[in-house]
C-alpha cells in the first residue's frame, strides 16, 4: 500500500518565478498559467519561494517559510497605510486569521529580520544576549524595532494572499503547483537562531559540521554547500515537531513538494568545518524513516518527490520506496554507465518524475552541442528520432516516457543554448539571471506542444 498521492499522467514546466519577463508573481505569472493550460500542461514546477542571500540561491534562506519580498511587485507601505486607515472589516479578519496560522514560524522571522536589518550582521555576530536569545534582551528589541517588525509581519501576508491568489488562478486552470523544499536551511536563519539545538554548532552558534556532498558528476572536489547539519536527536525528543511544522508550511503554498536532496534523510555527508572543501568529509546516518512516519502519521498520504540524483545508495532507494515517494529521472543522464543505470531507456518506471534536464544542468541543447560528434551519433541511434533538431527529440523522449510526470525546462522548449543555464553547481556567480522573453509564448508553440502532450496522454 503506498503512502503518496496519486500523481495521474501529466506534463509540467520548470520555470522559477525569477524567470517571469518581470521576475516577479504579477500579471506574468496569470499569463503564464493560462499558456500553460492552452498548451495542455498540467503542472507548474518551480524552485524555493523563500528570500535570498547576496548570490541570489534559492536554496540559501534566512527563513524556511517566509517568502522573499523580491518575488512580488508589491508596495508594501501603501498598502499597510491604506489597511491602517481602512476600515475594511474582512481584511483586518483576514489578517489576523494569518498571524494565528503561521504562529510556528513568523513572529520569530520577523523579529530575526528586523535584528539582522538593524545590526547588518548574521545572528551568530549580534551581541552575546541577542545572539543567546536572553528574555530581556528579546523584551527589549521586540519593543525599539516594532515598527520594523510590524511591517515584515504585514509584508508576509501580503506576500501570501498574492500566492494564494496565484494558486487558486492555477487551480482554476488545473495546473498544479510543484514546489521545492531544500532538505538544509541556512546558518544565517531564523530556524536556526531559534532552534540552535536542532543544529550542529557550538555553544556560541559558531558552525562544527557543515552539510556538502562528495565528488560526484557536477565537482572533482565535491560541493561544501555550508549548511549547518540537524541534531537529529534533539529533533526526534520533540517528536520532529520542527519538520511537521516546515511541511505545514509547503503544503500550504503547494500543490506537491519535492525534497531537495533527499538522500540527506537516510545519510548526510558531515563535512568539518574547518575543511574548505567537501574531500574530507563522511556519511553519517539519518533516521529518515521515523521522521517520515511522523509525517504520515500527522499529515497522511505524502504529496512528496524524492529529489534522488547523486550518490544513491541502497538505503536511499529503500526508504524512498518504504513510504511510496516517487523519485526522479534524467535523460541527459541516460547514455552513459552501465546497463541498470536508472536513467537509461528501459528502466525508467511510472512512480517517477522524468526531465530532459534540470535547472542544475546545462540547457539540453547546450548538452547536446558539448557532445563530441561519435556521441551525438550514439544517442541519435539510441533516441531512434533523429528527424528534427534538438532539443525536440529529448522532449519527445521524455513525454513518451512511462514516467507519472514528464517536466520540461523552459530554456528546453524554447531551445535554448548554454547561455541560458540557470544554475551551474558548485559556483557562486552568473546562476539564476535568466529571463524568459513574454514574446517567447506563442500559440503556435501551445499548439504544437498541446498536440505532443495528447499524442503522449499526458493531457
Amino acid at each position: 500500500m503506498t503512502h503518496a498521492r496519486d500523481m495521474g499522467r501529466r506534463a509540467g514546466i520548470l520555470l522559477h518565478p525569477t524567470s517571469l519577463p518581470s521576475g516577479h508573481l504579477n500579471h506574468d505569472a496569470e499569463r503564464f498559467i493560462d499558456w500553460l493550460a492552452s498548451a495542455g500542461f498540467g503542472i507548474w514546477q518551480i524552485l524555493p519561494l523563500g528570500p535570498t542571500m547576496e548570490d541570489g540561491s534559492p536554496y540559501q534562506s534566512p527563513s524556511a517559510n517566509a517568502l522573499n519580498p523580491a518575488l512580488f511587485d508589491i508596495d508594501v507601505h501603501h498598502a499597510r497605510l491604506a489597511f491602517v486607515h481602512s476600515d475594511n472589516l474582512r481584511q483586518r479578519e483576514d489578517y489576523a486569521e494569518f498571524l494565528r496560522s503561521q504562529v510556528d514560524w513568523l513572529p520569530d522571522y520577523a523579529l530575526f529580520m528586523a535584528l539582522r536589518q538593524h545590526y547588518n550582521q548574521p545572528w551568530y555576530e549580534w551581541p552575546s544576549p541577542l545572539r543567546l536569545r536572553e528574555a530581556d534582551a528579546l523584551h527589549k528589541a521586540h519593543h525599539e524595532l516594532a515598527a520594523q517588525i510590524e511591517y515584515i509581519l504585514f509584508e508576509q501576508f501580503l506576500l501570501y494572499s498574492r500566492w494564494q491568489a496565484i494558486r487558486e488562478k492555477a487551480r482554476q486552470k488545473n495546473i498544479l503547483l510543484f514546489g521545492d523544499m531544500p532538505i538544509f536551511v541556512a546558518h544565517d536563519s531564523a530556524d536556526v537562531w531559534v532552534h540552535p539545538e536542532y543544529f550542529s554548532l557550538d555553544r556560541e552558534g559558531a558552525l562544527v559540521e557543515v552539510a556538502g556532498v562528495p565528488p560526484d558528476y557536477f565537482s572533482e572536489t565535491g560541493q561544501r554547500w555550508g549548511n549547518p547539519l540537524y541534531r537529529w536527536d534533539k529533533l526526534e525528543q520533540d517528536g520532529f515537531a520542527w519538520w511537521i511544522s516546515r511541511i505545514k508550511t509547503q503544503l500550504s503554498l503547494y500543490d506537491w513538494v519535492r525534497i531537495d536532496h533527499f538522500r540527506g534523510l537516510a545519510a548526510a555527508w558531515h563535512i568539518p568545518a574547518s575543511e574548505p572543501t567537501a574531500q574530507g568529509g563522511r556519511w553519517v546516518h539519518a533516521p529518515g524513516d521515523r521522521m517520515l512516519q511522523a509525517l504520515l502519521d500527522h499529515f497522511g498520504p505524502l504529496p512528496l518527490v524524492a529529489e534522488d540524483l547523486g550518490l544513491i545508495t541502497h538505503d536511499v532507494v529503500e526508504l524512498k520506496n518504504r513510504f511510496g515517494l516517487p523519485g526522479m529521472t534524467v535523460l541527459q543522464f541516460g547514455f552513459e554507465g552501465d546497463a541498470d543505470n536508472p536513467h537509461r531507456f528501459g528502466n525508467h518506471h511510472v512512480d517517477s518524475v522524468i526531465y530532459t534536464g534540470t535547472h542544475d544542468n546545462d540547457t539540453t541543447l547546450g548538452w547536446w552541442q558539448s557532445l563530441p560528434a561519435d556521441r551525438q551519433t550514439q544517442i541519435q541511434i539510441e533516441l531512434d528520432n533523429s528527424a528534427t533538431d534538438m532539443p525536440w527529440p529529448m522532449i519527445e523522449a521524455v513525454l513518451a516516457s512511462p514516467c507519472a510526470w514528464a517536466i520540461l525546462p523552459m530554456q528546453d522548449i524554447l531551445q535554448l543554448d548554454s547561455r541560458a543555464r540557470m544554475n551551474t553547481p558548485g559556483t557562486t556567480e552568473g546562476n539564476w539571471q535568466w529571463h524568459l522573453d513574454h514574446h517567447s509564448l506563442t500559440h503556435e508553440l501551445a499548439h504544437h506542444l498541446r498536440g505532443l502532450i495528447e499524442r503522449y496522454q499526458r493531457i
